[in-house]
């Protein structure tokens, strides 16, 4: 559950849903990687959390309309900064994940067979 200032919560719904539409939000910001957004979501419990947050701070930017004129302005800044953040945060990790790590065997000589 993610916080912000001011004491708002963004509060997820039932887990079944939040998850679909927590990884939906992921895949329509990564179009291009879908399937390594999906295997990260369901093997990487950080990369999992971003995506929640993700899909919390899009939620409340979409709906800050309805917030009072006195905050709208600043929580806009607000979700959009997180929404922002997260997305690049995310980048990075899809980025990471798709690093292959060569390593060289440690023998010398030839194989055995």
């Amino acid at each position: 559950m993610a916080q912000f200032s001011g004491g708002e919560e963004m509060v997820s719904g039932e887990s079944g849903s939040t998850y679909l539409s927590a990884i939906e939000t992921a895949e329509t910001y990564f179009p291009e990687q879908k399937r390594l957004v999906q295997r990260l979501f369901y093997a990487n419990e950080a990369f999992h959390s971003m995506c929640e947050d993700l899909a919390a701070a899009a939620q409340a930017l979409a709906h800050v309309e309805r917030l009072p004129e006195t905050v709208r302005e600043a929580r806009r800044l607000e979700y959009a900064g997180l929404v922002d953040a997260l997305l690049k945060e995310m980048g990075e990790a899809i980025a990471q994940s798709k690093i292959v790590v060569l390593r060289r065997s440690t023998q010398t000589g030839p194989k055995p067979l």
